[in-house]
């Protein structure tokens, strides 16, 4: 619920049109709960068509599960940052130094001293990119590109300097990590394979993402999504989260209120490093078992694109980590089965695509995308199966025409990059 300007003094978000003073249209609470059950419907009628077997089966879920975490607790860091006005171009580099802390803490000192290293350590690239841009006015995109390479240069170095010799461990990689608990209900996990195996339409996929959920779930991921929930909670329903998110709207109008805004940025920045560091901790605890050199694999990137794509809030921002974390998973379990029906998907969702866009006036636009849907279309009847090097670049692909399609209705932080200095309000 956005407070009026008259009262704060500063623009309240997403549901205010810039300039305007109007209201925009915000989807319904309860869609959002809808989203899952819609997009499993979906899945059973593609798998019905197309005979591909493994679009929601327990372990495709659990594997997407894994693979979303990362992305989304990268994506989160982004979405404390941007959010109080500071663009962190640096999760990257954040995420790099997690995943030494988590090798290096998990080796030493057990799973849990893993975890808090990895977030310590993405709290010291944190506390790097807020002293340049906050402190000194450096340009964000210059200190996060920075960052990255410092970071990736220093564990390299580190790694050499205390992994070397280690049983298991080297120059690359550290020894084996001990494993963050998971948990298990037996006796409600069979029961759901059971259910699973049956092949009901629908029930089937619905026992198939319950299952996941109940076997083998790793603690840190349980973790991570009560971060996201409790994001949602401290920046949209705290006064702390008014002022923070003020400092990335409007800061001199939240000056000239007693806000003190270098001081939320740097908490804002601090908070995002940690949270890139624990996603680079998650890559070398669950989603492996050590650290490795290049473990990150550009997921910091991805994590800012899926924070754009939810357009700076964090339901969004799940559903676009969700949708790059399964595409990959698709790609690893089945290669170009799995991927080949999801073209079928594709054309015909970007067919009704065309249509609304058609709907809304923008012919052009509707045009093109109906083009592209007809031609993706005759793919997937000429082929059987993508080849492995266009099964690898599916998550990215689907990510960038995400982002182009949904860039229409995005709306960054208004001083969202913008350098500022103590005392403009005056």
């Amino acid at each position: 619920m956005s407070v009026p300007a008259t009262a704060t003094g500063v623009p309240t978000g997403p549901e205010t049109g810039p300039g305007t003073g109007t209201t925009k249209r915000r989807i319904p609470r309860w869609a959002w709960f809808a989203v899952l059950p819609v997009v499993l419907l979906l899945l059973a009628v593609l798998e019905l068509v197309t005979g591909a077997g493994d679009l929601t089966s327990s372990g495709t879920v659990r594997a997407t599960l894994i693979a979303t975490m990362p992305i989304m607790l990268a994506g989160l860091g982004g979405l404390w940052s941007e959010r109080a006005g500071v663009v962190n171009i640096g999760l990257e580099g954040m995420m790099i130094l997690g995943t030494f802390g988590a090798g290096y803490f998990g080796y030493h000192y057990g799973a849990w001293a893993g975890v808090l290293g990895a977030f310590a350590l993405g709290a010291v690239g944190g506390l790097l990119h807020a002293v340049a841009t906050v402190l000194f006015g450096v340009d964000h995109i210059i200190s996060g590109v920075a960052i990255n390479i410092i970071a990736l240069g220093a564990v390299q170095y580190l790694a050499s300097l205390t992994f070397a010799g280690l049983p298991g461990g080297g120059s690359t990689q550290s020894p084996k990590i001990p494993d963050v608990p998971s948990l298990t209900i037996g006796p409600l996990s069979d029961f759901l394979g059971d259910v699973e195996q049956d092949d009901w339409f629908f029930v089937s996929q619905v026992a198939s993402v319950l299952r996941a959920l109940v076997t083998n779930l790793s603690v840190l991921v349980i973790i991570s999504l009560l971060l996201l929930v409790l994001t949602w909670y401290v920046l949209w329903r705290t006064p702390f989260g008014l002022r923070l998110r003020s400092c990335g709207e409007s800061p001199a109008a939240a000056e000239s209120l007693g806000v003190d805004v270098i001081r939320y940025k740097f908490i804002a920045v601090l908070m995002s490093g940690g949270l890139a560091g624990l996603a680079g901790g998650f890559l070398a605890m669950v989603a492996s078992s050590n650290y490795r050199d290049g473990q990150t694999g550009g997921r910091g990137y991805i994590g800012l694109a899926a924070m754009i794509f939810g357009n700076w809030r964090p339901g969004g921002l799940l559903m676009g980590s969700g949708l790059f974390g399964y595409t990959e998973t698709l790609g690893l379990r089945q290669g170009g089965t799995s991927v080949h029906a999801l073209l079928l998907a594709v054309a015909v969702l970007g067919l009704a695509l065309a249509v609304l866009q058609v709907r809304r006036g923008q012919v052009r636009a509707g045009i093109l995308i109906a083009v592209g849907a007809v031609v993706i279309g005759v793919v997937y009847f000429l082929i059987d199966e993508v080849p492995g090097d266009f099964t690898r670049m599916t998550p990215y692909v689907i990510t960038l025409l995400v982002l182009a399609f949904a860039s229409q209705r995005l709306r960054m932080p208004a001083a969202d990059g913008q350098v500022y200095r103590r005392g403009s309000a005056g």
